[in-house]
């Protein structure tokens, strides 16, 4: 918490929407909802998504409690079956549980936050699911249902985890047989000057498409935002974005220009 906070008093003059999760599962953090509190003190936009898994009825009045005010709860299935193929291990009816116990407890209180956004990733199991999470999403009364293309990591030669209709997919299938993404890649990103990450260990990043903080522009343990942010290394990889962006891989394979 000493550390979140003095990212957030380094960055407040600046920020206004916190985005708390990136690769993990934000509710095993037991500090979650103190976070959220230091930073609406700071009069900052806070959002967070989660799998779903942990929002049991004390979470659920917790997260309401602390100001929260955007949720994303992945729902990737409408039967069991098809959740687990993409949610290994997962449980549908405890997601579905934890839905319901975020909307009964804003009802409870009168409130409309948090926002709660269900995010329903697109596979080929599941995209003839499309109506039925319509439905569930109508009757737990979400505040928005996204349909989310699903990322994956060898397309070139197909994989069954693509949908089949060309809509929800990030990639198309070539009259050569072969698969490519659609987005053109142009040389521009607005997510340079707007979305950056902080991982957990305090490292900068330059968007969530950089999964594993391959391009680390530096650590807020050593160095302050702003210096990472002006640093030669952040402004050389911006020049490259502008100039070669198809030779960045954290890039082939985003949706920023998805047409």
């Amino acid at each position: 918490m000493e550390d979140f906070r003095k990212m957030i008093d380094d960055l407040s003059p600046h920020l206004a929407y916190l985005t708390l999760y990136f690769q993990g599962e934000p509710f095993l953090n037991k500090h979650f909802a103190d976070m959220v509190r230091y930073a609406k003190k700071q009069r900052i936009y806070v959002a967070t998504s989660t799998n779903g898994h942990f929002l049991d009825e004390e979470t659920a009045k917790s997260v309401i409690r602390c100001g929260l005010d955007r949720l994303i709860i992945s729902i990737d299935g409408t039967n069991q079956e098809t959740y687990e193929k993409y949610r290994r291990g997962g449980n549908l009816e405890t997601v579905k549980q934890g839905i319901r116990n975020i909307t009964d407890e804003k009802k409870r209180l009168r409130v409309n936050h948090p926002f709660l956004e269900l995010q329903f990733l697109v596979t080929r199991f599941n995209e003839g699911q499309a109506e039925a999470i319509k439905s569930f999403a109508k009757e737990v009364k979400a505040d928005k249902l996204t349909f989310k293309s699903a990322q994956v990591y060898s397309f070139e030669e197909g994989n069954p985890m693509i949908p089949l209709a060309e809509k929800y997919s990030r990639y198309r299938q070539m009259p050569g047989g072969q698969w490519q993404i659609k987005n053109k890649l142009p040389n521009r990103c607005h997510r340079l000057w707007h979305a950056p990450v902080i991982t957990w260990d305090a490292k900068v990043v330059p968007c969530c498409f950089d999964k594993d903080a391959v391009y680390i522009m530096g650590n807020l343990q050593e160095k302050s935002f702003r210096e990472i942010w002006k640093s030669p290394e952040y402004r050389a990889f911006r020049k490259k974005v502008f100039s070669e962006r198809k030779e960045i891989n954290i890039c082939t394979n985003c949706t920023e220009g998805l047409r």
